[in-house]
């Protein structure tokens, strides 16, 4: 080994033990987390539901029926995309943190089913969300909005 490459070694072993100590590997903390067995799930976002307002920041979808959602005590999470009814699992975690998992849905054949899936895909793509009064925004794991929902009466 030369000197070039033994400076460079000794350079790079303290650069690899750093990068590796800030590792973005999420703590305990801010995993969501299923119902315990036994317990429920609580917060602002359950036993609610949440019709949908907008998809990404501005876009309003015209479908037949209007697409919403609930998530129970359970964490199970139900509702409807504007075509068909879905179903699935949805964790919480701390600081606002959310997970939406194994949706399964009807498979009715509608006009509108692009709209339908970004619904769904907005759903699954969820990383966190963020409350105000009675508007629920949605975060991709990138801190995107994804879209908005608005508590039902």
């Amino acid at each position: 080994m030369t000197m070039k490459g033994g400076r460079l070694c000794l350079w790079l072993a303290p650069a690899a033990l750093l990068l590796s100590a800030c590792s973005s590997a999420p703590g305990p903390s801010s995993s969501p987390q299923e119902a315990p067995s036994g317990g429920e799930l609580s917060g602002p976002v359950v036993e609610q539901r949440w019709n949908l307002l907008l998809v990404g920041t501005n876009e309003r979808l015209s479908m037949p029926e209007t697409p919403f959602f609930a998530i129970d005590r359970d964490g199970r999470i139900s509702g409807h995309d504007g075509c068909n009814r879905f179903t699935g699992e949805a964790r919480l975690g701390e600081s606002q943190r959310i997970e939406i998992s194994e949706l399964s849905t009807t498979r009715k054949a509608c006009p509108n089913m692009d709209d339908a899936r970004r619904v769904t895909d907005m759903l699954e793509n969820a990383y966190r969300y963020l409350i105000d009064h009675d508007r629920l925004v949605f975060f991709g794991p990138d801190s995107r909005v994804l879209g908005g929902w608005r508590e039902s009466n």
